[in-house]
């Protein structure tokens, strides 16, 4: 840094006289000191930091008025971060990808009669765990059980927060110090680096691998068991398909065996559908009813992905094996809240009638959204940016969306997608403005092109987003 740089760290104002000054703007009025404070303190040490990082000994810079210029920068910092903590930021977004449970996204939109239900059941003192009936305690999430038995068929039922946490106190309530047996090609990983022999450790159980990557037959699971094995763990690969010179022990097989030799048999499903999708041209996926009718005697599953909740773990199977998990120590620590069960309540009370689940569960219908709406949705917002961003080039291509967060792996879904280019801005900028919006927009960028996908809008969100596409492609 020069000395003349230097010589500007004098010319900073006090923290205590940026606050006078401050109290005298409108934006400063209506905040509490301690932010005030907080934040004029921040960005005076941000100023700071960068008159130290600075090369620039343009005269301009030193003239009349520094003080002046110094203590307006400062204060517009202020504002800025002032606004930037009051702003919401877990807030509403346009998601654009055509990822359908974008993870970075929230995953799963709530159903609106959901959202109706949070607010005027849970805008105050709500039911939880007593009996209206006899004012005694009761299981939190009876309800959410008594719903997953009626869908599926299950003895039992409970609900932890997430499914990652669901296969980890189903192993540690059924097997904790014993073996637990695992074909190798599903020693999976999950998002966040998350890995099943990682999980597994961490509940207590020693893992056990057999068969190899591509290839485990009944043989191999026979072989493996001992006088210290206590079950068998058939986990869905979720975010990836080994295809070619296969073979997989069915769950049939595994149960016929856990039969035989005396051993639990957990079904670790990921995304758990309660809805065969393969009638709508998907490959075949297992349902929850389907493992538990095979005879699997826990299962599990995540509460939001094709089942469209919010983030939860599901587990259902026999009632002993349940009451044993309601009993474990982890029980408590992985429980969820009243917001989770009344999303799910409501949730899985629109699969009582299928159809109505298929029409109102956002990731259900942006599953099965026809191509030909999609297509006329991208044709109209190409239109619009074209007539209100000269010079840019707004054109609709054939692409994929994706269901994303691991369900449906390598299943992609025919689109329609926009593909915005311009000469003067480039790709990577143009979805930094979108990401900038209010609200923000998130798209796809490949090969210096923003690419923009109609599956993923909601309702109502068309005109905003062309609004931020228009903004963010001008000069």
């Amino acid at each position: 840094m020069s000395s003349a740089n230097q010589n500007l760290l004098s010319h900073i104002p006090s923290v205590e006289s940026l606050i006078q000054v401050a109290q005298s703007e409108a934006w400063a009025q209506a905040i509490g000191r301690r932010l005030l404070v907080d934040s004029i303190r921040a960005a005076v040490d941000k100023v700071r930091a960068e008159l130290l990082r600075s090369t620039d000994d343009s005269p301009e810079r030193f003239g009349e008025g520094v003080q002046e210029r110094l203590r307006r920068s400062v204060l517009d910092e202020a504002r800025r971060r002032v606004e930037a903590t009051e702003a919401p930021y877990y807030r509403k977004v346009i998601n654009a990808t055509g990822v359908i449970l974008h993870t970075a996204l929230g995953r799963a939109v709530l159903a609106p009669s959901v959202l109706k239900q949070i607010q005027s059941e849970l805008g105050g003192y709500s039911l939880l765990q007593a009996d209206v009936e006899s004012g005694s305690r009761e299981k939190r999430d009876a309800q959410i059980e008594r719903l997953l038995r009626q869908l599926t068929g299950a003895e039992a039922a409970t609900v932890v927060n997430n499914n990652a946490a669901a296969t980890s106190i189903v192993l540690n309530s059924v097997a904790a110090g014993k073996e637990v047996i695992v074909s190798r090609g599903q020693l999976v990983e999950i998002g966040g680096s998350f890995r099943l022999p990682d999980v597994m450790a961490a509940s207590g159980v020693k893992l056990i691998e057999v068969g190899t990557t591509n290839k485990t037959h009944p043989r191999d699971y026979e072989n493996a068991i001992g006088p210290n094995t206590a079950a068998i763990l058939r986990v869905h690969p979720s975010n990836y398909k080994i295809s070619g010179f296969t073979s997989e022990t069915s769950l049939a097989d595994l149960v016929r065996i856990g039969r035989e030799r005396g051993l639990v048999v957990i079904d670790d499903l990921g995304a758990g559908p309660l809805i065969d999708f393969s009638r709508f041209g998907f490959e075949k996926e297992p349902t929850l009813q389907e493992s538990l009718q095979t005879g699997a005697h826990l299962v599990t599953a995540s509460a939001d992905k094709l089942i469209g909740a919010s983030q939860g773990g599901v587990i259902l199977g026999r009632s002993d094996l349940v009451q044993a998990i309601r009993k474990n120590p982890l029980a408590r620590i992985l429980r969820v809240g009243k917001l989770t069960l009344a999303a799910l309540e409501a949730t899985l009370k629109l699969f009582l009638d299928e159809e109505i689940a298929l029409a109102e569960i956002p990731t259900l219908r942006m599953l099965r959204r026809p191509l030909d709406e999609i297509a006329a949705q991208a044709e109209r917002i190409a239109a619009e940016v074209r007539g209100q961003a000269p010079g840019v080039s707004a054109e609709t291509i054939d692409g994929y969306s994706q269901m994303g967060s691991g369900s449906l792996p390598t299943q992609n879904l025919a689109t329609r997608l926009v593909e915005i280019r311009s000469d003067v801005i480039e790709s990577g900028e143009i979805s930094a403005r979108l990401r900038r919006s209010s609200p923000p927009v998130f798209a796809r960028v490949h090969n210096g092109r923003v690419l923009l996908d109609p599956r993923t809008l909601l309702d109502g969100e068309e005109p905003s987003l062309i609004d931020s596409l228009v903004a963010s492609l001008s000069q």
